[in-house]
């Protein structure tokens, strides 16, 4: 059992980890100074939430292993977020459609951990939720915007909704982790929250004038259990470097 826990809990924090490491690559260079600066906020959330996430996940380890451990000396097979996170920022119409699809995922997941028999989880999921719910509307509405704005963001956008959607199916696999925390009333049934997202998914993309790719298309898979894409080689070398440089150091 804690070994599972263990690995869902490095789930949890590690789509928030490598998800902020990819956000915090447009600072400075972000489409507006607006758009610069939220797109910073909502990493610093995830950050957070990544930071309790690992702090806990340590705790369950037993090992005395810290979040910054778990963050900075992993190599990329050891890593367990989904494959959708570590996808390269593209164009900011990539990295809108993302963040949406993830969003809308993240904020179901974290209300149904709300509830979950494990109090710890409960009590992270529910402060986290706060900064997630900010972070959907935001997302959501700017794809509804430029979804149903320009000829040119429209056409932006479905490319990005079409490059994406085959990673979005492993949000929902179900592997013997999730089986035996579901079972333990730990982990909510991703079957119900699959439903739940392609309904407010498709919601969002139809008022986007956006066409919705087939739930039934063939998906990616393989992140929550470290089989990574080429590009997370390159996210960790820039996010561990300090960390590998100069081992144990403080600011």
């Amino acid at each position: 059992m804690l070994d599972d826990k263990f690995e869902y809990l490095l789930r949890l924090g590690d789509n928030a980890l490598v998800l902020s490491q990819r956000l915090t690559e447009w600072v400075g260079k972000g489409p507006a100074l607006e758009e610069d600066m939220a797109l910073a906020n909502t990493a610093l959330d995830l950050i957070g939430q990544a930071r309790l996430w690992l702090a806990y996940a340590g705790e369950v380890e037993g090992l005395g292993r810290t979040e910054d451990q778990l963050a900075f000396l992993r190599d990329a097979h050891q890593l367990r977020n989904v494959l959708l996170v570590e996808r390269p920022n593209g164009s900011y119409a990539d990295t809108l459609m993302r963040q949406y699809l993830f969003d809308a995922w993240h904020l179901l997941l974290l209300d149904a951990l709300t509830r979950s028999a494990d109090g710890q989880i409960a009590a992270i999921a529910e402060k986290a939720r706060k900064e997630v719910t900010y972070h959907l509307r935001r997302s959501a509405d700017l794809v509804t915007r430029l979804g149903d704005g320009t000829a040119e963001s429209h056409r932006r956008l479905q490319d990005a909704l079409d490059d994406l959607w085959m990673y979005t199916g492993e949000l929902f696999e179900v592997d013997d982790v999730d089986a035996v925390l579901q079972a333990q009333g730990v982990a909510e049934s991703t079957v119900t929250l699959r439903e739940a997202w392609l309904a407010q998914v498709g919601r969002t993309l139809a008022a986007a004038t956006l066409t919705m790719p087939s739930p039934q298309a063939w998906m990616q898979k393989g992140g929550k259990q470290g089989r990574h894409t080429e590009q997370m080689g390159f996210l960790l070398a820039e996010m561990q470097f300090l960390q590998r440089a100069y081992p144990g150091q403080q600011w």
